[in-house]
């Protein structure tokens, strides 16, 4: 993982001595919106009409930030309107690659060979953390935004005049139930795994892990109640729990050392688990070999010989019980 100082590349981890065996996540730069007709974000932010083929995600398909935009994206039938590419798993000392001899699409939108070009198209001096996803306007030359949570807003409902697609992942009755969830998620767990797994003092790492599970079994208590975190509805709040829950037990339980517990000791998480992943369209945006191998090869700090482990058998595409609890599905708008 590397970064841009004012456009140039820096193949240099986290400086977690600064911050006394911490891992700090740097926020997302780029911050523009897409709107159904140009109009401005909900904070002000400047707008872009949506419009068909303009736009292009680049992704990783190892990411959990990036995956849950590939979910919105599949379930809110985006795929003819927004085209995508994904990197190589391996992130080596050029960061994200497009490397297609290592899994890459490769990139025939700009035809770079590593994601930290798409930056400094957009900004030659750029200086940040490189990072996915991240969304190209074709027709500007350059990243509209590369903060995960707010792609998922956009993509839930600025395209919906051109696609017919009503599905509902904000509804707005339960956004304070979604926006309280997802702090909660966030902060402990999807966040939680890299404050855990990029600790690099003892008593940091503890304090993260604790908090991490104490997060997991207040999920595991809400789903005994609630078919889906909101309630009866599917949201963003079950998305963006299901990237890092469905990474859990392959990559962060041993990669990670978070390992109290694994999903699949959570009779509700691990059942709730594989009713998302064989929810239509979701499995398919699943790719366990580019987990893997990004988290096991890449990061050489923790795991210095490279070596991937072969399994878990994780058997996600077992019967669950979730049909014990009410639930209706996906919210339509209107």
């Amino acid at each position: 993982m590397g970064l841009l100082i004012n456009g140039k590349w820096h193949d240099q981890w986290y400086d977690t001595d600064k911050h006394g065996g911490e891992f700090v996540r740097e926020s997302a730069k780029l911050r523009d919106w897409v709107t159904p007709s140009g109009e401005k974000g909900p904070d002000g932010q400047p707008g872009l009409p949506a419009e068909a083929g303009r736009y292009h995600l680049y992704v990783s398909l190892a990411c959990p930030w990036a995956h849950r935009v590939m979910i919105l994206r599949k379930l809110k039938g985006l795929e003819e309107l927004i085209g995508l590419s994904h990197v190589s798993p391996l992130m080596l000392d050029e960061g994200w690659t497009y490397n297609v001899a290592e899994g890459a699409s490769g990139d025939p939108v700009n035809g770079v060979d590593f994601h930290h070009q798409l930056y400094t198209l957009t900004d030659a001096g750029y200086t940040g953390r490189v990072t996915v996803p991240a969304l190209w306007d074709k027709q500007q030359r350059r990243i509209v935004n590369n903060e995960s949570s707010e792609l998922l807003r956009m993509f839930n409902g600025a395209f919906d005049e051109l696609t017919g697609n009503r599905l509902d992942f904000y509804p707005e009755e339960l956004r304070a139930t979604i926006d309280e969830v997802n702090a909660d998620v966030y902060d402990h767990i999807n966040n939680g795994v890299y404050k855990s797994g990029f600790a690099t003092e003892q008593k940091v790492y503890e304090k993260h892990v604790v908090a991490l599970f104490e997060a997991l079994d207040r999920m595991e208590a809400r789903l005994a109640e609630h078919r889906y975190l909101a309630g009866e509805w599917l949201t963003e709040a079950d998305i963006r729990l299901f990237t890092t829950l469905v990474r859990f037990d392959a990559v962060y339980h041993g990669h990670f050392k978070c390992n109290l517990r694994r999903i699949e000791d959570y009779p509700n998480l691990s059942n709730y688990l594989r009713e998302l992943y064989q929810w239509p369209g979701i499995a398919e945006t699943v790719n366990f070999d580019h987990i893997k191998r990004h988290y096991y090869y890449s990061h050489d700090t923790i795991n210095p010989t490279r070596i991937v482990p072969h399994g878990p058998l994780l058997e996600l595409d077992r019967p669950h019980d979730r049909e014990r609890l009410p639930g209706q599905g996906i919210r339509e708008k209107g």
